[in-house]
């Protein structure tokens, strides 16, 4: 697939009257979830004791306490201003080829919003898992923004339908995002992070998990 092709998988068509509609046009599932990063981590921010969010930010020993409510509560607890504008733009960019194939309806919406919170709950299971029994907090949607990429692979690699696992844009990409957060591991941060250690796991759990839930959505695309 050639650039331009990927694209127009991720962005409207210019039209020929540009007045008429913007070039970028999201469906409101992944505007609606931008908006609540963004308010979500507002209230934090000026909320007296900020602390007190983190109550339900998730930690692997919750797994061995029952408490798998924290899987996703924390994907709406963000650590700083940097940490919540750079999830919530992964998630409009990623979020929004998946929103158009399932269409903006109620049906399609509420599938959206799922996906969204089982990508990220898998993401932060593959981190408790890996980290079993320790006390370390996580928070953030970057798990779920993975699981929106990993979505967004199988659709570019179909063309806006979904693709197969094992085609070579989804390869591709995957390998990007493994060598990106392997680097991540190495250095310790990322941008957006405020210099906080990253749930690089986190991240690759999200997208394998986005890439493998895209199996139970072929043929459910519904008109926007």
């Amino acid at each position: 697939m050639n650039f331009s092709g990927v694209l127009n998988v991720f962005y409207a068509e210019l039209p020929l009257n540009p007045e008429r509609e913007p070039i970028f046009n999201a469906p409101w599932p992944p505007l609606a979830l931008t908006a609540v990063i963004v308010a979500g981590y507002g209230l934090q921010a000026f909320t007296p004791d900020n602390a007190g969010f983190f109550a339900y930010a998730f930690s692997p020993r919750d797994l061995q306490d029952g408490r798998w409510i924290t899987l996703f509560t924390s994907l709406f607890i963000h650590g700083s201003w940097g940490h919540a504008l750079m999830n919530a733009a992964f998630v409009l960019a990623f979020g929004t080829p998946l929103a158009r194939y399932l269409g903006s309806r109620p049906g399609g919406a509420g599938l959206f919003f799922l996906f969204y919170l089982a990508s990220g709950a898998l993401a932060s299971l593959g981190f408790g898992l890996v980290h079993a029994g320790q006390a370390v907090e996580l928070v953030g949607a970057s798990g779920a923004a993975s699981g929106l990429a990993g979505a967004a692979a199988r659709l570019i690699a179909g063309r806006g339908e979904i693709g197969r696992i094992w085609s070579p844009v989804v390869i591709g990409m995957g390998a990007s995002w493994l060598i990106v957060n392997l680097l991540i591991a190495v250095v310790g941060f990322a941008p957006g992070a405020g210099g906080a250690p990253v749930a690089w796991e986190a991240h690759i759990f999200g997208f394998a998990a986005g890439v493998l839930l895209c199996q139970l959505l072929k043929s459910r695309g519904v008109e926007a």
